[in-house]
């Protein structure tokens, strides 16, 4: 039997369950862009030129060129011969193959998008779209960010710092709204005015105006036309998982896994934006990293019919079992503001709310707790406690007999 281990995918799932593994196992990455495996996290630190791109490169992995092949895209898996075909004619024969695919950018149902991007209309996922966009924003460009999550908070102020003129259009109440509650969402907006982005909420984006195939506006529901000489479209991700579903696996939202990360084929895996644990797709990078290394110990302690790297062997199986995961933004540059969330920002009945706030310097902090569990949080400015605050929530332990003010003091009271 063949007892390669192929991973389709060379971001940061990937490439860290490439690594882990090491040279003892025969591992072969496919990359689908031509850059070195890079941290997508640190894409807004280059679109506001404060690094460039081998700045955000991922530690190598180890082995050389057939270890890790750049711009190959994986378009066919034969499970009865366990073979990946590639576009490039080429086929890759596994022994245990791992889904890394991650996630593709939603692409709103815009007129003018029938024909494919226009010109100057890039999404916001890759370090391509961070690079064609870093090339158009300059002082005096007019840049419209469709969607106001992570990503277009990201996105307005790394172009405001590039000098561009930003408008962000967000068809929700506030940004972030899906991990913040209004008052969090208003400091973000009032921060992100300050820089010079001019907000839009509780508005629908329409249509692109183009001419000769470039951009030159954003429509919007009540017909007001927003000037544009680039866009971007931030209206999040979804589970890559065209592959897997072309292959006959269990797809609901994302590719179905078990506790091993297991697909419904015994000798397929899938880690990361594309899998669905419980339920649950994360689309985040800490339980896309725990799964890589939950993967990798599972793959090196011989588990039944995987390959077994050289040297490895114990008798430990290690399970994923989900993770509780922190959403963390830090805007550096010109006043670094740092915002972070966790659980259920927004209280039900009968809940503990403790909220501190501070207008002048923008700082604001909320924990919910029901019973004696900290069920949730929301931190922006000053984030003195988060560490405490997370550990508290991640592990679900009973917090201590104190008042619950105690809970937002600089040492989380913990």
């Amino acid at each position: 039997m063949d007892s390669r281990i192929v991973v389709i995918g060379a971001g940061m799932a990937g490439a860290r369950l490439a690594r882990r593994l090491g040279p003892a196992c025969d591992v072969t990455l496919l990359g689908e862009e031509p850059h070195a495996p890079y941290n997508r996290v640190l894409l807004a630190e280059v679109l506001a030129g404060r690094y460039g791109p081998e700045v955000i490169a991922l530690p190598p992995v180890p082995g050389g060129a057939d270890t890790v092949r750049r711009g190959v895209r994986a378009v066919r898996i034969d499970r009865e011969a366990r073979t990946v075909h590639c576009a490039d004619g080429s086929a890759v024969g596994y022994g245990r193959l791992v889904l890394a695919t991650g996630s593709n950018p939603v692409l709103p149902p815009l007129r003018g998008l029938d024909g494919g991007l226009p010109d100057g209309v890039h999404p916001f996922r890759t370090l391509d779209d961070c690079l064609a966009l870093a090339a158009l924003a300059r002082r005096g460009t007019r840049a419209v960010v469709v969607g106001g999550g992570l990503l277009g908070v990201s996105a307005s102020r790394a172009l405001a710092e590039r000098g561009a003129d930003v408008v962000l259009a967000h068809q929700g109440p506030t940004p972030m709204d899906r991990h913040l509650d209004p008052e969090a969402g208003g400091l973000v907006r009032r921060h992100l005015e300050d820089l010079g982005v001019e907000v839009h909420t509780e508005c629908h984006a329409r249509g692109l105006r183009h001419r000769d195939g470039t951009v030159t506006g954003v429509e919007l529901a009540d017909g007001f036309v927003l000037d544009a000489d680039c866009v971007v479209l931030a209206c999040g991700v979804r589970p890559r998982t065209g592959l897997a579903a072309d292959a006959g696996l269990e797809v609901r939202q994302g590719v179905v896994v078990d506790d091993t990360l297991l697909t419904s084929d015994p000798y397929i895996h899938a880690i990361g934006d594309c899998a669905e644990h419980a339920g649950t797709v994360y689309g985040l990078a800490t339980p896309a990293l725990e799964q890589a290394d939950v993967l990798a110990a599972l793959l090196t302690t011989g588990q039944p019919e995987a390959p077994r790297c050289t040297g490895s062997g114990g008798p430990e199986a290690p399970r994923y079992t989900g993770t509780r995961a922190l959403t963390r933004l830090t805007l550096s540059g010109s006043g670094t503001f740092d915002v972070a969330a966790f659980g259920e920002p927004s209280p039900r009945p009968g809940d503990d709310v403790v909220r501190l706030a501070d207008a002048t310097r923008g700082a604001y902090r909320k924990v919910v707790v029901r019973g004696d569990r900290l069920v949730g949080g929301v931190l922006l400015g000053d984030l003195g406690t988060v560490g405490a605050l997370a550990r508290a929530w991640e592990g679900d332990d009973p917090l201590p007999d104190a008042p619950l003010l105690h809970l937002l003091t600089t040492d989380g009271g913990l």
